[in-house]
């Protein structure tokens, strides 16, 4: 993992799926691009807002982290 790019917490907050075309999330201290995901569509996906750490709101869901082996890690959250 030490190979991907590193991102503030700024930068992944500009990727919300309205200031920029980019869709990502962070979890586990690892930020997934989900913008081909129609899940994520317009940067919500339920109560959720994307351009933020999802790690302590992933216990709300009604799913497991098992979600984010359909993306590839793009960086770090630094």
């Amino acid at each position: 993992m030490s190979e991907l790019p590193v991102y503030t917490k700024s930068q992944l907050a500009l990727r919300n799926g309205s200031d920029k075309p980019e869709i990502w999330v962070a979890y586990k201290g690892k930020i997934y691009d989900v913008s081909r995901s129609r899940l994520w569509m317009r940067g919500k996906h339920y109560e959720h807002w994307a351009g933020q750490d999802l790690t302590d709101e992933l216990k709300d869901a009604p799913h497991d982290e098992w979600v984010f082996k359909n993306f590839d890690p793009i960086g770090r959250l630094g």
